[in-house]
């Protein structure tokens, strides 16, 4: 088991795969301008494919890169937004995301689905038989849905059997994509090791470097009495100025010998989170600085480094000098170099390392229980990354959890136990909020009876809260009693103050009409191409709840 186990957690740069290189076309007609790149380092997860510009318009075509069959369709409010998947014969499958829209009988069978399921968000799996895609069909057109910082397609490539995310270059991108550019290093920091200083440090310290007249880049010295290692904040511009993309592969040697190495050719979706090991997630925090460090103190499964031999720290012994030398890549090839020279000296720690002892400490690889008042918190094994001390305190009803400076990779749960002082109506509203000054911020909340709990990655400060308000339905964007002639859409906007919106639903005539919802607008959209209404007057109704269960119904009519 453990020798299957090495073999499914190698790396792949370690290794080389050969990939269908004339298999595939581009998904749109346009050329190819990258706005984000495969395991570029996004907030608690690598990215996990790439993303295209669609020259800041909706509504570009979308092409089948190949030949299959559309085999899933899912429509969210988060994330991917309008995402289609087709499955290739060559055991592939490649993603489409944010859409717009689908085309032709893709859409038909969606909008059918939304209909005969009466909800926005549906996900389907598909036969081979039921909606097949050629290469070069238009299958949808791009949008800006989901999670979407604007208008563009994201695009990835799996292995089908396994859901690998695959790096979309190795499908013959790499040739019509464009990139003359070598990777940038903006950053160095130092990290001394159990008692180590380095350069009068006993804290993580920047290191001074200079661009030199080759394009490579040379570090100050640094002097250090014991173990060290090293981090990098570095990027690459692809096809544009403007658009800070990832690394694809870094290398960091030691005297010539190979100390610390990752690349980003594939990844397993269930691995993304480690992205906050990856990093220095406090630097992060504190400065937002997303520093990839060269080294581990404690091995995890994230494959992209779980082949290294090495652990990438560095034992600097008396009497010895030391040449480290750093290769950052982009996929094109394009390299840039660091070198840091390293030698051994004693020196006063001038900034000292400190931390605060609390009566809770974590060990990362055991499950731990703390409990005041009434309150318990629930660690399991492997929520955390390395051990610590937790500061946890209850005071005035607000539960301090430490600080979100400490990433967390598995739920933590807390509870607040044998709630006392409350009806039945205000325990009903009440939820557990994350409290971020005098903010308030729902968590989705199990009750049972007058026990609340939370599942939470994320640390803070927690209370008890209620929320009594209904969400609110405003800026209708017709006028009561108007004959719409020329109008597409009928539209409102709702917002919730507490615990955001569950439910939404929209009613023409007593039927059933889909209602599109977009988080980041707070809208609500209805297509009267969709045909529901009648000719004459038509009744709309609109009922939007929250997650407490406070529900607001619109009422109004219109001619058409």
């Amino acid at each position: 088991m453990k020798f299957l186990l090495a073999i499914l957690l190698a790396p792949l740069f370690v290794f080389s795969q050969d990939y269908p290189q004339e298999t595939f076309q581009s998904p749109l007609g346009i050329p190819l301008d990258l706005s984000g790149s495969f395991g570029e380092l996004r907030s608690n997860h690598f990215h996990s494919g790439l993303d295209f510009k669609t020259t800041g318009k909706e509504g570009l075509p979308v092409y089948a890169t190949g030949d299959g069959y559309v085999s899933r369709i899912k429509i969210s409010t988060f994330g991917y937004g309008k995402a289609i998947y087709i499955t290739h014969p060559n055991g592939y499958t490649s993603v489409y995301g944010h859409l717009q829209k689908a085309n032709g009988v893709i859409q038909d069978y969606i909008k059918k689905k939304h209909y005969q399921e009466k909800s926005y968000e549906i996900e389907m799996y598909l036969y081979p038989t039921e909606l097949p895609a050629k290469k070069g069909d238009i299958i949808a057109y791009s949008g800006n849905t989901g999670g979407s910082g604007g208008p563009h397609l994201h695009f990835e490539f799996r292995d089908t059997k396994s859901e690998q995310i695959i790096n979309p270059m190795h499908f013959g991108l790499k040739k019509i994509i464009v990139d003359e550019r070598k990777p940038i290093i903006q950053g160095i920091v130092a990290y001394p090791i159990d008692s180590t200083t380095v350069n009068n440090s006993q804290k993580p310290i920047n290191i001074s470097f200079s661009k030199q007249a080759d394009g490579s880049y040379l570090g100050v010295k640094v002097k250090a009495n014991g173990k060290v290692a090293f981090g990098i904040n570095a990027y690459d511009f692809c096809t544009n100025g403007y658009n800070k993309n990832g690394l694809y592969k870094v290398k960091a040697y030691l005297n010539g010998v190979l100390q610390y190495q990752y690349g980003f050719d594939s990844f397993a979706f269930d691995e993304s989170r480690y992205i906050n090991n990856f990093i220095d997630y406090e630097r992060f925090h504190e400065m937002g600085q997303r520093v990839q460090k060269l080294f581990q103190m404690n091995e995890y499964p994230l494959s992209i480094v779980s082949g290294n031999k090495k652990d990438g720290i560095i034992n600097v012994q008396p009497n010895s000098n030391y040449n480290y030398r750093v290769e950052v890549y982009d996929f094109h090839g394009n390299k840039v170099e660091l070198i840091i020279p390293i030698e051994f000296a004693n020196q006063e720690a001038k900034i000292e390392k400190t931390f605060q002892k609390t009566p809770y400490y974590i060990k990362a690889k055991t499950e731990s229980i703390f409990e005041k008042n009434n309150v318990s918190v629930y660690v399991p094994e492997n929520a955390f990354y390395s051990n610590f001390y937790m500061n946890f305190d209850v005071n005035n009803d607000v539960v301090t959890l430490h600080d979100d400076s400490v990433p967390v990779h598995k739920n933590i749960t807390l509870a607040f136990n044998n709630v006392a002082g409350l009806t039945e109506e205000q325990l009903s509203k009440t939820y557990i909020a994350t409290l971020d000054g005098y903010k308030l911020k729902y968590n989705n909340t199990y009750r049972k009876g007058n026990n609340f709990s939370i599942k939470t990655k994320t640390l803070g400060k927690f209370k008890l809260a209620q929320d009594i308000t209904p969400p609110r339905i405003y800026n209708v964007n017709f006028i009561e009693g108007k004959t719409l002639t020329t109008q597409k859409t009928i539209s409102v906007s709702v917002t919730d103050l507490h615990s955001d919106i569950d439910t939404y639903n929209g009613y023409l005539n007593g039927k059933w009409i889909l209602m599109e919802y977009d988080y980041k607008t707070k809208k609500l959209t209805h297509n009267l191409e969709d045909a529901i209404y009648v000719e004459g007057r038509n009744d709309l109704k609109i009922v939007v709840t929250d997650n407490l269960q406070n529900s607001t119904t619109f009422e109004s009519y219109f001619y058409k």
